[in-house]
């Protein structure tokens, strides 16, 4: 795909970079108020507990290569928000703090669909226009993020999720595995085989939050 810098190739970088920066402040929010919840003030004194996005964003995984990657291949690519920095050392609250930003990211995910259906339901959108593909691609991002960064190595938000769950004669071992975890990351990201472990459910929960939506609003 070229870089011609065409009106829909602008619309496309443009949607993009908005609901991944909409999409990533909610995920760091999710870790912010759950580390809040739990007695640890770090993410307050810095700002994150808050749903502006501005405190979220990395200037070059926010920003810069998510729009370098929309405008060259049309999707995210390579990308991240600001880390949530937290002084919680107990493996089970970090499960939770971990746990709260994928989580946030179906919440929103939902947030989208119920808008997306009720905006059908009022006649604003028809299916398969660009708003309704803005909409539903957005919801699909969020999935995919919830999938993703579940993923059980660190530094992904799974990493941690895994460890708290696994049983203490397991973490030795893990803890060895998690030297490794970063290229087990860039496989998924890299490769399109082992992507799919997170393309497929995403698109999954995807299609069938829609439908079943539809369904309770009557529009199917």
């Amino acid at each position: 795909m070229n870089a011609e810098l065409t009106p829909d190739r602008i619309q496309i970088v443009v949607q993009g970079l908005i609901v991944f920066i909409l999409s990533v402040s909610i995920h760091e929010f999710g870790h912010a108020w759950m580390a809040d919840r739990l007695g640890d003030r770090l993410p307050r004194r810095q700002g994150r507990v808050s749903l502006n996005p501005v405190v979220h964003i990395d200037p070059i995984g926010t920003l810069l290569l998510p729009a370098l990657f929309l405008l060259t291949t049309g999707g995210l690519g390579f990308a991240w928000g600001k880390p949530v920095e937290h002084t919680t050392h107990d493996r089970k609250r970090r499960l939770l703090i971990a746990f709260a930003g994928p989580a946030m990211n179906v919440i929103l995910a939902t947030v989208i669909g119920i808008a997306l259906v009720s905006l059908m339901k009022a006649g604003v959108i028809v299916e398969g226009d660009k708003p309704w593909l803005a909409l539903i691609n957005a919801l699909a991002l969020n999935f995919v993020l919830f999938f993703f960064n579940l993923i059980p190595a660190a530094p992904l938000d799974g990493g941690a999720v895994a460890r708290g769950l696994m049983p203490y004669r397991w973490l030795p071992t893990y803890d060895e595995y998690a030297r490794f975890a970063p290229f087990v990351v860039m496989a998924f990201m890299l490769v399109p085989k082992i992507g799919v472990v997170v393309t497929k459910p995403a698109l999954w929960m995807t299609e069938h939050l829609y439908r079943n939506l539809l369904t309770i609003a009557g529009l199917s």
